[in-house]
């Protein structure tokens, strides 16, 4: 099966996390690739603890990137130096090889035969800024054999991957108290 979590709301990542620990609880083995991320995240002390019937990856660097046009000049100052703003079809090349490496890794490990269930969080988020191609994923999604459970998760999942998925949940955001200006908590957010 093919799992699609999206949407602006909280809770795509808390969704995958939550799977993998009731899939160890019934004796499944779990690889959790992250992509955009570095281990700066509260639930990845908790899943490398784990190991070795769960392994966890992370492929990213610890800045945001951004299209142009995207953020308002309020956010890009807010961000500073931590956000760097790339022509759409442009990102950087560091960046862009780090996703392909880490997109690579976690190919294999589906492929493998080693793995019951496969979560590629963020993968949608990496999608939409052209980071991995169309053309890559669809072909993991060819070569899964039917028995692998295979999670995808991040904000714009493409209309084609929401086609293909056998399960999609879209979390929206009603209220947020990041509105309010709350910064992200610890062991909540991050």
């Amino acid at each position: 099966m093919i799992e699609v979590y999206t949407g602006a709301g909280k809770g795509k990542t808390t969704a995958a996390v939550g799977l993998a620990v009731r899939a160890l609880g019934a004796g499944l083995r779990v690889y959790f690739m992250q992509f955009m991320k570095s281990l700066a995240y509260s639930e990845q002390k908790i899943l490398q603890g784990f190991a070795p019937v769960l392994e966890l990856h992370t492929t990213g660097k610890p800045f945001f990137i951004a299209q142009e046009g995207m953020l308002t000049e309020e956010e890009r100052a807010a961000w500073g130096d931590d956000v760097v703003v790339f022509p759409e079809g442009k990102p950087p090349a560091d960046y862009l090889r780090l996703m392909r490496e880490g997109f690579s890794l976690a190919a294999a490990a589906a492929r493998s035969g080693k793995w019951d269930i496969v979560i590629l969080d963020e993968l949608n988020v990496a999608l939409f800024f052209g980071l991995i191609s169309r053309e890559e994923v669809e072909a993991l999604l060819d070569a899964m054999p039917p028995e692998r459970e295979l999670v995808l998760t991040g904000r714009n999942a493409p209309d084609w991957l929401l086609a293909r998925a056998d399960l999609v949940t879209e979390m929206k955001e009603v209220r947020h108290y990041y509105a309010k200006g709350v910064a992200a908590r610890k062991g909540i957010e991050n």
